[in-house]
């Protein structure tokens, strides 16, 4: 988690809260509309901030070495989401007799080789529709790495050294204002090179043809459980290695639970509280060590421990950004780094390695050097989601801190097996949440896990967001049969009575 303090935030007013440490005020002067903006990196913080610098009338250029969209349309979300999409529909016969489907004697099988040839279509796809936006926009689009360079004296300037195609040669930009959109890289341990052949990060998992015999998943965060849950789906043995009590350890614990329970069910190996100290390649595959010295061979491994911020050699510390030890940019709530109008946005700060959050302070970074309104980023009102199957979806406070005391709420779980939409659908297998402030009944923060909880959620992200009471929620229809019947009756729950209404 970053440094970025977080606080509920509904003003729609300009405003500057506190610099990190030793910053100048880098926003304290907004640039006017004209003026030139460069943009060092095109994934969503980038992107996303180049259409509302346009907006406003900026010149805006953004240098982007691999294709719009970054890591995440290329090797990240898109690819990973389209392949779970594609994993997805393995699980649709998991209660064919129960409805009275036929399935015949054989299982269906997977062609991965024609799998990610579609991955990468649609992430290629999705480049293009990007790409042409910016370029409709008025915005320029340059290939090529790009580094911070030295404040200009006296005309409050900054330059930015770019590397047109690899070739070696700069080019020199002049920028009143420039954001920093670098993202990060997958984290690889000493003892565990991936050779994009065996070993293997997430980013090189869409070259693969065919299906792995026993894929071994290294760490069991967002990233592993994902793709654990996916390859199980498709038919692989999956093995997944887990240095904590349970997978998906910073998650609701109950869903973290469920989730598991469901791997297992699936077939999965999950191996708890073991540490990988090492990954070699075999003869026809991949031997893994464990910490404790236990030994497991599979055909294939993915590391997944964690990313890196793309932060180092591009002129940052130099410039007078200040970086963190981690190596993330510091930020404030308005995405300002510790140099002047010089601004940050993405995995590369730290704040929450989600693109929606990236998209958020890449435009909140331009409505604030732009002179527009803006509200601080709020990580409250942040609705996440984990894409298993079941999916878990989760939005602001949680259970722990309310049994913790932390705050004072109340908590209302009701199971998704219960819905007659789901027992129409064979859905045996998930729960609703919701939680409210004990003292004014407003909605604070849910978890859902179900078929689809990324779309369910959303009722429920309005609610946090705009500070809206358990009775409010209940107060509106919804359809029946359907799955967000559920959130209805779990409001409902917590109707909330003020003291005054008791007689």
């Amino acid at each position: 988690m970053s440094d970025v303090t977080v606080t509920s935030e509904h003003s729609s007013t300009a405003v500057a809260p506190e610099s990190p440490a030793g910053a100048q005020a880098s926003g304290s002067s907004p640039v006017r509309a004209g003026s030139r903006v460069v943009i060092i990196g095109g994934g969503p913080g980038g992107y996303e901030a180049a259409l509302v610098a346009r907006q406003l009338g900026a010149d805006v250029t953004v240098i982007e070495a691999r294709g719009m969209g970054g890591s995440a349309v290329l090797t990240d979300v898109v690819p990973s989401k389209t392949l779970i999409a594609t994993a997805e529909w393995m699980t649709l016969t998991e209660s064919a007799v129960e409805l009275g489907i036929h399935v015949g004697d054989g299982h269906p099988s997977v062609d991965l080789g024609k799998v990610n040839e579609r991955v990468r279509s649609l992430a290629a796809q999705q480049e293009r529709d990007i790409a042409g936006r910016l370029e409709k926009e008025g915005i320029t689009i340059i290939n090529g790495h790009g580094r911070l360079g030295p404040a200009s004296a006296g005309c409050g300037t900054r330059l930015v050294y770019v590397d047109v195609d690899g070739s070696g040669e700069e080019i020199e930009l002049e920028a009143e204002m420039v954001l920093i959109a670098t993202g990060a890289t997958p984290r690889e341990l000493p003892d565990a090179k991936p050779d994009g052949e065996r070993i293997l990060t997430w980013k090189q998992l869409y070259e693969l043809t065919e299906l792995p015999e026993h894929l071994i998943v290294v760490g069991s965060g967002v990233t592993g459980a994902e793709f654990a849950g996916a390859y199980t789906q498709l038919g692989a043995e999956v093995t997944l290695v887990s240095s904590r009590v349970r997978v998906l350890p910073g998650e609701d614990e109950d869903a973290a639970t469920l989730i598991e329970n469901v791997f297992k069910r699936r077939g999965m190996t999950v191996l708890s509280e073991s540490r990988a100290q090492s990954v070699t390649r075999t003869d026809d595959g991949v031997l893994v060590t464990l910490a404790d010295g236990r030994e497991i061979t599979g055909s294939h491994c993915l590391m997944a421990v964690g990313a890196i911020p793309n932060t180092k050699g591009i002129g940052l510390e130099e410039a007078g950004v200040k970086l963190r030890e981690s190596g993330h940019i510091e930020v404030d709530r308005v995405s300002r780094t510790t140099a002047f109008r010089v601004y940050a946005a993405g995995d590369c700060t730290g704040v929450y390695p989600l693109a929606s959050v990236a998209a958020m302070q890449g435009r909140i970074a331009m409505w604030h050097a732009l002179g527009d309104a803006v509200s601080p980023l709020s990580l409250t009102a942040v609705a996440a989601n984990i894409f298993t199957a079941p999916e878990i979806a989760t939005i602001g406070v949680t259970q722990a801190q309310i049994e913790s005391g932390e705050v004072d709420g109340s908590i209302s779980r009701l199971p998704v097996a219960r819905n007659p939409r789901a027992k129409m659908l064979g859905i045996k297998e998930g729960f609703v949440k919701v939680f409210s402030d004990n003292a004014t009944g407003v909605v604070t923060g849910a978890v859902v896990v179900a078929p689809r909880a990324s779309e369910l959620i959303f009722p429920l992200s309005i609610a946090v967001t705009h500070r809206l009471t358990v009775d409010e929620v209940a107060n509106v229809f919804t359809i029946y049969p359907s799955l967000s019947g559920t959130l209805g009756e779990a409001a409902r729950t917590l109707h909330h009575v003020e003291d005054d209404d008791v007689y």
